[in-house]
């Protein structure tokens, strides 16, 4: 019989892969590693990106977003704040701060923005990967524009 304290336990152990997963995802960005991050998503991830068009479905649309941000950045840094999840029996949802930064072609390096995550994870085949996510900035809604130099 399964109880509440071995659930607890399931769901602890699974979040501390989850919070791999992620780590992972970091390590490919700064590594600028296509193939690492193909590892972390599912085939059929719905991301609703910072640009257009309002979804990137499918892990190829995904990575296209991300080897458009390799050729923009000589450098890429990555990091992540507040990370929290909440764990169920396959599936888990968890939101943070992360800001996407690096080192320009000229040399320049600017200081990025503060952008909000939300992940969707699913367990595969016993692996946690991301099924969808969202990053958005805060609108001010007088002028229609994002904010985009606030910080956590």
């Amino acid at each position: 019989m399964t109880t509440a304290n071995d659930f607890r336990a399931q769901a602890d152990r699974d979040e501390v892969e989850i919070r791999g997963q992620i780590d992972k995802l970091v390590e490919a960005l700064r590594a600028k590693d296509l193939e690492a991050l193909r590892q972390l998503y599912t085939t059929d991830v719905v991301s609703f990106d910072v640009e257009p068009p309002l979804q990137h479905a499918g892990i190829a649309a995904k990575l296209k977003n991300w080897a458009q941000v390799f050729l923009f950045f000589e450098t890429v840094t990555y990091e992540i704040r507040d990370l929290t999840f909440t764990v169920g029996d396959g599936v888990a949802f968890g939101h943070a701060f992360a800001r996407l930064r690096g080192t320009l072609p000229n040399g320049v390096t600017p200081n990025g923005m503060w952008v909000r995550v939300t992940y969707g994870m699913r367990k595969i085949d016993g692996a946690w990967l991301i099924a969808h996510d969202q990053v958005s900035v805060p609108l001010d809604i007088s002028s229609g524009k994002g904010v985009v130099d606030l910080e956590p």
